[in-house]
């Protein structure tokens, strides 16, 4: 699966009351739950003083992303989504090196 940097804005539209909000959140918060047991989820985070979230989401491609992963979120209706894809970088801490023979220590 690739992996796509995800920015969320949800903005609830004028007019829908208090307890829609709630079920919706409360759906949300079961679907969020689902998608990182899967694997689609997979870190989440909110800027400190702002009401958007950022996340790390893993799908086959940008297609099943929207369609098969934030299409399934019931708060998606309300969302605005800044979606970029990621690639691995070479010095990315949190990946092993690989070997290079030219590197001391290597044969």
């Amino acid at each position: 699966m690739r992996e796509f940097l995800v920015e969320i804005t949800t903005t609830v539209p004028e007019g829908i009351g208090q307890p829609e909000v709630d079920r919706r959140r409360a759906a949300e918060a079961v679907r969020a739950r689902e998608l990182a047991a899967t694997g689609h989820l997979t870190r989440l985070w909110r800027p400190v003083g702002e009401l958007r979230s950022i996340g790390v989401w893993r799908a086959a491609d940008e297609e099943e992303l929207h369609a098969k992963v934030l299409g399934t979120l019931p708060l998606r209706p309300w969302m605005t989504l800044t979606v970029t894809p990621l690639e691995p970088h070479p010095n990315d801490p949190g990946t092993k090196p690989e070997s290079h023979p030219d590197e001391p220590g290597t044969k």
